[in-house]
């Protein structure tokens, strides 16, 4: 039996695991025994229908093992085998005739999850001078909370640190961390053991909201003025820091003048959360302290969620509870070679720079990282690399392939994403990825996206490449070793996105910038400055290293804001020509902003909720999982049902302005009679993969039905709305 030490990439936990292998095959896997969260850990990889069935998914027989080159029509579902080789060096001749007719920006990139080190796919998009990285679901996901904290607190992360026995109180905003993040979740549930308030904002009765000491359950699209009223009740009762306030807070008179807009009677009404459940919720949150909150996408998808996003990081900002164990934790920067160095900046020219496909005052911009970079830098003696910080915008991007305009954009590479799943605006996204002269994929599976490349290029898993970067959201630099060769499995050729990019890089004049010959070789370049090699570090330290654990670093360095302090009033938003306090928009449709499109579409759909054994579009060619998980379900509140003559168990047709999908109906008494929501990211494997099937890409795909347009998308983070849209449900007609 050989056990390796690695980071399980399936999901957002990012748990330091044991890879136990014997004879090639994968026998099982368990949490770190060395690791410092070594219980916590052993129960979220005990516990974790992903860990029960990673054998299944890694020996499965429809995994990618080689480059395949489009040998139809696109779509058509014919391929040949072709090597390495012959794949880097026509992807790599056909980018160099995009660059030399339309320029480099006609190179597009879109990825999904955090799977891949970004550090090397910025670096080749920088030497081959297209800005054009779009953030894949970025704009809706992790990055506009890292952002906006960034812009107010001048810190790269502030996340919660839940500490059974410390943390008193806990705030959840659109999140269900029962299925989407379990050691939150478990931290949580020994929190709540040991006496820890739970509060959870949600417009479902999750599991989480099930456990909660007060259940926010508000219309969906009105974190933003709920998160305002809750402000309010904290500064009029006086329940704020007033000590924390007045040493490190910008902006505090303001915030004061614009709170009283949001009284909680009124805000009742807006939301449709009783005023006294939002003033006994305030109360927990300032006087049970230390107190944390946390959001995970449920608001970063809303048109008006970076202004919640604002909100949520002024309530522990004005309840002293940054920085601190138990509450919002500032993890600061990794103690060796910058991702920005490794990204080559330098090389991407402000001519290029201001090509990017996005508006240039929007906080993804390079003006906003620029205005983020220099304060950070200040505080931290590190820096924030650009990749994320600043992206293309993925619906101005597909328009674009297009249409042509702003110019046009004839090539993609696609990497860990199944963008014809994941973003929203199917159609637009299929017509624009359809038009392309080069579209690549690489994958572990052959995706729907996939079926319209030109070519797609087999990936190596988390479980056949080395890793090296922070566990995401937690305070440790993980490393780990490949539990797999291709030596050990036998006949595939899988390789990693940095072979990929170093690859291509050779073949376009980059020479010079790829010494490293593997992915391992770059990790020992970064961490050099700390005087390890990679299997050094795994070795001496486990592969794992706690990073700046003091509390109250500001004592020391301040905050790295242009004004030194937690700007709640945001000096950064005003440079940039935004609002710079948080303030309530009304979602493009509801019933309150679109009342006549509320007469033919009379539901409020909310999509994305996570649902445990799937992740986002994956697992769904697992026959495990598909066994407990079978079809896409949509959920309805009985009453709502029974009018509509829907039974549960019902296939339902879900549409909107922009069409319809069919779903399995679900009562479900936790949601509002006037809301329903759908589950996100199905596909079927088991159809075909040619057109027009595409693996059944527009049966159940709730992307088909949902809204991209830029005009609708958030003003400073481009982000589109998935929680806040109308629809109408009606069962799908059968015959005998």
């Amino acid at each position: 039996m050989d056990v390796k030490k690695t980071v399980c990439m399936w999901c957002h936990n990012h748990c330091k695991v044991e890879v136990h292998v014997r004879d090639g095959r994968l026998e099982k896997i368990e949490g770190d025994k060395t690791h410092l969260a070594a219980p916590l850990l052993a129960r979220v990889v005990k516990s974790c229908p992903r860990a029960g069935a990673a054998a299944e998914w890694f020996h499965h027989p429809e995994r990618l093992n080689y480059p395949l080159k489009r040998a139809g029509e696109k779509g058509e579902g014919k391929w040949d085998r072709i090597s390495w080789e012959q794949a880097l060096d026509e992807i790599s001749e056909r980018l160099r005739k995009v660059r030399d007719e339309y320029g480099a920006e006609a190179l597009a990139f879109t990825r999904g999850t955090y799977r891949n080190p970004r550090e090397f796919t910025a670096r080749f998009f920088n030497l081959f001078g297209s800005p054009n990285v779009i953030g894949g679901a970025g704009n809706v996901c992790w990055a506009p909370a890292n952002v906006i904290a960034c812009a107010l607190m001048g810190s790269p992360a502030n996340q919660p640190l839940i500490v059974p026995g410390k943390t008193r109180s806990i705030l959840f905003i659109g999140t269900n961390p029962a299925q989407s993040k379990t050691k939150f979740w478990l931290n949580t549930l020994d929190s709540i053991r040991q006496g820890a308030k739970l509060i959870v904002v949600d417009p479902r009765r999750t599991q989480a909201a099930e456990r909660a000491d007060k259940f926010l359950q508000l219309r969906p699209g009105t974190d933003t003025a709920l998160l305002m009223s809750m402000i309010e009740v904290i500064i009029r009762e006086e329940l704020y820091d007033k000590e924390f306030v007045s040493r490190w807070c910008h902006g505090f008179d303001e915030l004061r003048k614009r709170a009283k807009e949001y009284p909680p009677d009124r805000v009742e009404r807006i939301t449709l959360v009783p005023a006294e459940d939002i003033v006994e919720a305030s109360r927990i949150f300032a006087t049970q302290k230390p107190a944390t909150c946390y959001s995970h996408m449920g608001i970063e998808q809303l048109t008006n969620g970076i202004q919640a996003l604002h909100a949520r990081f002024i309530l522990p900002a004005i309840t002293g509870n940054l920085d601190i164990t138990g509450g919002q934790f500032f993890h600061g920067f990794l103690p060796l070679m910058s991702e920005v160095d490794m990204e080559m900046q330098e090389a991407l020219s402000s001519e290029q720079r201001g090509k990017m496909l996005r508006s240039p005052e929007q906080i993804f911009s390079w003006k906003a990282y620029e205005l983020i970079q220099e304060n950070v830098k200040r505080v931290w003696s590190g820096s924030l690399p650009a990749n994320p910080h600043c992206h293309a915008h993925g619906p101005i991007t597909y328009r674009a392939m297009l249409t042509g305009k702003p110019y046009p954009v004839r090539a993609a590479i696609t990497m860990a994403a199944n963008p014809l799943i994941t973003q929203a605006n199917t159609k637009m996204v299929y017509r624009g990825l359809k038009s392309l002269d080069l579209y690549v994929v690489m994958d572990f599976f052959m995706t729907p996206s996939a079926q319209i490349a030109d070519y797609v290029l087999p990936a190596a898993s988390w479980l056949e490449r080395s890793h090296l970067g922070p566990e995401f959201e937690v305070p440790y630099l993980e490393a780990g070793e490949a539990a797999f060769s291709a030596a050990d499995e036998g006949d595939n050729d899988r390789r990693t996105d940095y072979d990929f990019w170093r690859g291509l890089g050779l073949r376009l004049g980059q020479e010079e910038y790829w010494p490293w010959k593997d992915i391992e070789a770059a990790y020992d370049h970064r961490l050099a400055p700390m005087g390890y090699t990679l299997k050094q570090f795994i070795t001496e330290t486990g592969g794992s290293l706690r990073i700046n654990p003091e509390e109250k670093k500001y004592e020391q360095r301040g905050f790295g804001t242009p004004t030194g302090k937690v700007e709640l009033y945001s000096t950064i938003l005003e440079k940039l020509g935004f609002d710079p306090l948080p303030n309530y928009e009304e979602p493009p449709e509801s019933p309150v902003s679109t009342p006549e499109l509320a007469k033919e579409y009379p539901l409020i759909l909310i999509t994305g909720g996570r649902f445990l054994p799937m992740y986002h579009s994956e697992w769904r060619q697992v026959d495990s999982f598909r066994r407990l998980h079978p079809d896409p379900v949509m959920q309805i509140h009985p009453q709502k049902a029974a009018e509509l003559g829907i039974e549960d168990g019902d296939w339902v047709w879900i549409e909107t302005v922009r069409g319809r999908v069919r779903q399995k109906s679900q009562y479900f008494a936790g949601i509002s009679p006037g809301v329903v929501h759908a589950e996100h990211g199905w596909w079927f494997p088991e159809l075909p993969g040619e057109e027009p099937w595409l693996h059944g890409m527009w049966e159940s795909n709730i992307n088909v039905v949902t809204d991209d347009a830029p005009e609708h998308c958030n003003k400073m983070s481009g982000g589109w709305p998935l929680r806040a849209e109308l629809c109408k449900v009606y069962r799908v007609k059968t015959y005998v």
